[in-house]
């Protein structure tokens, strides 16, 4: 359970309502701990798909710029323009200032045009037929989002990727549930398009899929035409070579609808006598995704230090 039925709350989701160190969110926790061991580019995450600002980012503190997959098409594919024309320009100025600041600048000052000279660099390595990919996207819809994110993966530009995948939305009015049935087929069909993508690039056993939402909806007698927010509940999906198949935790009768029961983080199983009490159990999350991730367990107890890892999520 996140305990909150507010849409703006999501950034202290995402920081496991304040259980993390130093209010850091759980995206940005596993980018700092995989990419000194995925020799990525950058360890700041990307977010391609926020639907709004709150689904924003942040890293260390700083809020991340979201790119949508059009946005990232255009940055990388260098389309003909004035903007792709003054790419010489831009590296006589960077070449100039690096030959000023090597014969009288600061360390901090000769690092950052260090930096700039690398990145440039870096972006230009780019395998070509990866870029190419990102050329027949056309839009920034989930199946965009996924080509984009793959394409990333495959560059190691970062190494975590969020993306929006809808399930029904802010379904408070939807007559028979059309939207939200409708919603789900999609995106059960584009989860299953990233995981064949995934096969196809012999990514299956590098990447792994982690969800997690605001919260969670009602669920009971007389939410056909449409649900309203419940705090007590949410359902979060994991797919990858750590993960165990099955159902972790469950749902029981709570304040006229349902809400999550204890967990036992031994078995993963629904039970009241659970050693995760619901209220812990976003922490409890987040200490599993780091060690599915690999994390040490020394470092997830420093990072997270509520909840504890339910050993029978993993394989």
């Amino acid at each position: 359970m996140t305990n909150t039925p507010v849409h703006p709350q999501e950034p202290n989701v995402l920081k496991l309502m304040n259980a993390t160190l130093s209010d850091e969110m759980l995206p940005s926790i596993l980018a700092k701990q995989l990419a000194p061991c995925l020799g990525t580019i950058q360890s700041q995450p990307i977010s391609l798909g926020a639907a709004s600002p709150s689904e924003g980012l942040t890293y260390g503190g700083q809020a991340l710029p979201i790119i949508p997959a059009l946005a990232l098409k255009a940055t990388l594919t260098s389309p003909q323009g004035p903007l792709t024309n003054l790419q010489p320009l831009r590296d006589q100025t960077l070449n100039q200032l690096y030959a000023l600041y090597r014969s009288g600048a600061t360390q901090a000052q000769q690092a950052y045009i260090d930096s700039m000279v690398t990145s440039q660099h870096q972006v230009r390595s780019i395998n070509q037929n990866l870029l190419s990919q990102l050329a027949s996207i056309k839009d920034n819809s989930p199946a965009s989002q996924v080509l984009a994110a793959i394409t990333l993966i495959q560059m190691k530009v970062t190494p975590v990727i969020a993306i929006h995948i809808p399930f029904g939305g802010d379904n408070h009015r939807d007559i028979a549930l059309a939207a939200e049935t409708a919603q789900t087929v999609a995106g059960v069909q584009t989860i299953a398009s990233l995981m064949a993508q995934l096969a196809s690039a012999g990514l299956s056993d590098q990447v792994s899929l982690m969800s997690l939402n605001v919260f969670g909806r009602t669920i009971g007698p007389g939410n056909t035409d449409g649900r309203q927010h419940n705090l007590n509940h949410q359902v979060s999906i994991t797919i990858g070579k750590p993960f165990k198949g099955g159902v972790i935790g469950g749902v029981a009768p709570l304040d006229g609808d349902y809400g999550a029961v204890a967990i036992d983080s031994t078995s993963g199983s629904a039970s009241p006598s659970g050693d995760i009490a619901p209220l812990n159990s976003l922490a409890a999350f987040g200490q599993t995704m780091l060690a599915a991730a690999g994390v040490a367990a020394g470092t997830i107890g420093t990072q997270i230090p509520g909840g504890k890892v339910v050993a029978g999520a993993l394989a």
